[in-house]
């Protein structure tokens, strides 16, 4: 409730507006597209953006929310924060087509701006719950502080938290930084976060690799996901875009 006592928005619509339970990915991606919950829908993007990656998978990354490059092609970090995780991945033997990548909100707000909590909180418990619940992961990588506050359930610092793992209803949880905070740094300070990125992205590597020992983990070739997910990017057109 607000200081006047009203109900807040978030909690009003977590009520009265509860998703149905789908038994497959496809079933819920066609009804994700058509979401219109919350007001970050209204800020003006594109349409919600989901994922990238199989389903099921055993490593999940939950990034912050789609920036201005993955709502016009509503795919999840694809930008120069994507380009940089990609080579990051690719460092510890990682290629995007082997990952589940996804968001904690799935619209863009409006300039970019960091996500509030009530906000995470709101859409990841409408949509990334039952995505976790449809791809299986053995293990999460939270990209930053919005991630890392849904998976601890309170504010908490992503500079004292990451490269410590935390639990989340059973799954290992992994906080590491954003590839837009390494993108913000500069010098050594940038050297640093990054060999900390990568050896936080190591160690969820070899968890998730020793829980699910026959998974393969890299193709031979770089994917191009914008070619990968072509016909989603014209479902999401199709089905995302007001009538």
């Amino acid at each position: 409730m607000d200081l006047w006592g009203n109900e807040d928005w978030w909690d009003r619509e977590a009520e009265e507006k509860k998703p149905p339970e789908e038994t497959d990915y496809e079933g819920m991606e066609r009804e994700f597209y058509h979401c219109r919950a919350c007001p970050l829908r209204r800020e003006g993007g594109h349409g919600p953006v989901l994922s990238t990656g199989p389903c099921p998978a055993p490593l999940m990354l939950v990034g912050e929310g789609p920036g201005s490059v993955e709502d016009e092609h509503g795919l999840p970090l694809i930008g120069p924060s994507g380009q940089l995780l990609d080579r990051a991945l690719l460092s510890v033997g990682i290629t995007r087509d082997h990952v589940y990548v996804t968001n904690i909100v799935k619209c863009r707000p409006r300039g970019n701006r960091t996500p509030t909590q009530q906000e995470g909180y709101f859409c990841a418990s409408r949509w990334l719950v039952r995505e976790i619940g449809l791809v299986k992961p053995k293990v999460i990588v939270a990209l930053g502080k919005p991630a890392l506050r849904f998976f601890l359930g309170r504010e908490a610092g992503i500079i004292r938290n990451r490269g410590h793992w935390i639990s989340w209803h059973g799954i290992p949880v992994m906080p590491t930084f954003h590839p837009a905070y390494l993108l913000r740094q500069e010098g050594h300070a940038q050297v640093e976060a990054k060999w900390a990125v990568y050896y936080d992205l190591k160690a969820a590597r070899d968890k998730a690799a020793a829980l699910a020992p026959d998974w393969g983990w890299k193709s031979g070739n770089v994917p191009d996901l914008t070619e990968m997910y072509a016909q989603r990017i014209l479902m999401r057109k199709e089905l995302a875009e007001p009538k």
